[in-house]
């Protein structure tokens, strides 16, 4: 009997012992491929049929252990702030009462290695003013440092470069509405310019130019009303008034500043532009990956409007200075020499062209241009991104309705019926007939290619450095020193520096945006800051990138709004440079010092832009000359 009782005992330890093998074999944890040494990481674990309390589990690796907690919004038991102490190969442990259950391999780096590929990135571009080379190189180097620095690391990243990080990012559905809507703007645009609606807005706006003041308030406003393209704006307007402002003795430089002041930064703030595609695009995808921020790409954007102070202080400034008529610099000798001598070009440059430029937006001849067939596909392209937003939200208050709303669904559908109502126009009024408005749209949508190419890629650059934990290091050597407040103004100053260098706001917004809003969000919650609240400091860290890159966009004489500017004012391009440098210098200035900078430490934005434009206001008050109140110079 006693036999039988052992045997049974024995039976039962051994089914038992079998029963927590089998169990263990259910346990399973999700480790990052690449960690970085000393920062902490999280291991999420997943365990089915285990009759012991979650409590029994822990992570063990060499940094220490870490216990479980259940996150209830992803619905997973997690181990937060896992770290390991050296670099290599790292093996990362769950234990179960002690006893090892799974054991998973990752792979340690240096911390400094996470920031290398956006550094190399700016720096490629910096020095050799190419923004789609210094953006591949970064994805390449990004992707060796998540393999290994062997030659089949630098082979199998070169290869993971383009089938893995730019397929990945290119192939996901929000980021195809993206492209897709912005490809519709350009072709939308390509089909208004076409069939003779915008000259035909044109037209409505210079009949009432009839003195220099008049002309310059003429263009500036056609500035405006062309809001949807910085391209067109800058093409159409400098060319359209160039014949206007040179019978009102209006300088050549006057007109390349005025047309270059109402092109990025309208473009970049309106709320439908060929901008706002990869404006949003970059903001959704940056926010899609923190944790806990919640809210639509757009939401954020048009929260960070307000915080935007150089774009709408550029355009006051170009306001004020035509509705006073003063000017400072060499601006004022430019405008002097006009009023005074009637040469609105300066007689020792030479001036450029931008008819090339401007034959595939050069209306079709014969025809009638009436602004309708341009202000109406722009209205129903405004109207469905507003009613798309409603419809797709959800909420009491306005606010709650656009945050919950699906903005890509809506600038989907705005944009396609933006271009249908421009194609019917277009065919029923019998100016162009399918063939044309294809042809058309399809000359729009080239231009928007390239820039396509920049966010494509600046996408994938972002990928990469959510697998190398670039924000996390950054955090780590900055959370506790860096105060909050302080970052909009650095980022408004390196996103100045490298749209300076590289000529191209787009790509200055397409390197910074991925990884300034990962890090301006964890910087706030280093400090205690990310209440409702606290917000303000995210919008302005958003609106700094895009205001950043203008302001060093405008400045830069490599830059291609203002080479376009001055070719189509037909202006020398130093002397356009030249006369708008002192401008944009002062208006970006005052944009940091009374908006930026105060804005991040929460002084409301609504009496920053007041006071911009109030010490912008006395500054040409008391340092602007009148040219027309100039004698003669012989």
């Amino acid at each position: 009997m006693t036999t039988l009782l052992n045997r049974l005992l024995t039976l039962l330890v051994l089914v038992a012992a079998t029963a927590s093998w089998a169990t263990a074999q259910e346990a399973s944890m999700v480790v990052p491929p690449t960690v970085l040494n000393g920062i902490g990481f999280d291991v999420t674990v997943e365990v089915t049929g285990d009759t012991l309390s979650m409590d029994a589990y822990t992570v063990q690796a060499s940094g220490g252990s870490a216990v479980l907690v259940y996150d209830e919004d992803d619905g997973v038991w997690m181990a937060s702030g896992v770290t390991v102490t050296s670099t290599g190969a790292q093996d990362i442990v769950l234990l179960r009462s002690g006893q090892e259950v799974v054991r998973q391999a990752t792979r340690s780096i240096p911390g400094w290695l996470s920031i290398l590929p956006p550094l190399l990135a700016i720096g490629i571009a910096l020095i050799f003013k190419r923004v789609v080379p210094a953006l591949f190189l970064g994805i390449w180097v990004g992707a060796i440092t998540a393999l290994s620095f062997t030659f089949k690391g630098v082979f199998m990243g070169l290869l993971n470069t383009f089938e893995h990080y730019i397929l990945q990012e290119f192939i996901t559905e929000e980021h195809g509405a993206i492209i897709l809507f912005t490809l519709m703007i350009g072709g939308m645009v390509g089909i208004i310019s076409k069939n003779g609606g915008m000259q035909g807005v044109v037209n409505l706006i210079v009949r009432w130019a009839s003195n220099a003041k008049k002309g310059q308030l003429a263009t500036s406003f056609l500035g405006i009303a062309i809001f949807f393209d910085d391209y067109a704006n800058s093409l159409v307007v400098g060319n359209t008034m160039r014949p206007v402002t040179d019978r009102l003795r209006i300088s050549r430089e006057k007109l390349a500043y005025l047309v270059d002041s109402t092109a990025a930064p309208v473009a970049c703030i309106a709320l439908v532009t060929t901008w706002i595609g990869y404006e949003v695009g970059m903001i959704g995808d940056a926010i899609d990956k923190i944790d806990g921020l919640e809210g639509s790409a757009y939401g954020f954007f048009l929260s960070s409007i307000p915080y935007s102070f150089y774009p709408v202080l550029a355009v006051f400034f170009v306001f004020l200075v035509s509705w006073t008529g003063r000017d400072f610099g060499p601006m004022y000798t430019a405008e002097k020499r006009a009023r005074t001598l009637g040469q609105v070009t300066n007689p020792n440059s030479s001036a450029n062209e931008a008819e090339n430029l401007l034959k595939e937006m050069t209306p079709v001849e014969g025809k009638p241009q009436r602004a309708i067939n341009a202000i109406l596909p722009v209205l129903v392209l405004v109207f469905g991104v507003l009613v798309g937003l409603y419809a797709t939200g959800t909420g009491e208050t306005l606010n709650e309705i656009i945050g919950s709303s699906n903005s890509f669904k809506a600038l989907m559908w705005a944009s396609m019926l933006g271009v249908l109502t421009a194609a019917f126009l277009s065919i029923t009024q019998r100016i162009m007939d399918i063939e044309q408005v294809v042809e058309s749209w399809f000359s729009g949508l080239k231009g928007m290619m390239f820039a396509m190419i920049i966010l494509i890629m600046a996408w994938a650059l972002s990928a990469v450095t959510t697998d190398l934990h670039t924000a996390s290091f950054l955090v780590s050597i900055l959370g506790d020193s860096l105060n909050a407040g302080f970052v909009p103004t650095i980022v408004f100053i390196l996103a100045a520096a490298t749209a300076f260098a590289t000529g191209s706001s787009w790509g200055a917004m397409g390197i910074l945006m991925p990884l300034v809003i990962p890090l301006t969000w964890a910087v706030m919650a280093a400090n205690g800051q990310v209440e409702a609240h606290d917000y303000h400091i995210l919008y302005s860290s958003i609106s700094a990138i895009l205001a950043g890159s203008v302001w060093g966009d405008h400045c830069s004489p490599i830059s291609d709004t203002t080479i376009l500017s001055s070719m189509a004012s037909s202006c020398n391009h130093i002397d356009h440079v030249r006369t708008q440098l002192p401008y944009a210098a002062l208006v970006g200035g005052v944009a940091v010092l009374f908006g930026t900078l105060p804005a991040g430490f929460g002084f409301p934005w609504w009496i920053s832009m007041g006071a911009g434009m109030i010490i912008l206001t006395l500054f040409l008050r008391f340092y602007g000359k009148i040219a027309d109140n100039e004698p003669v110079v012989a």
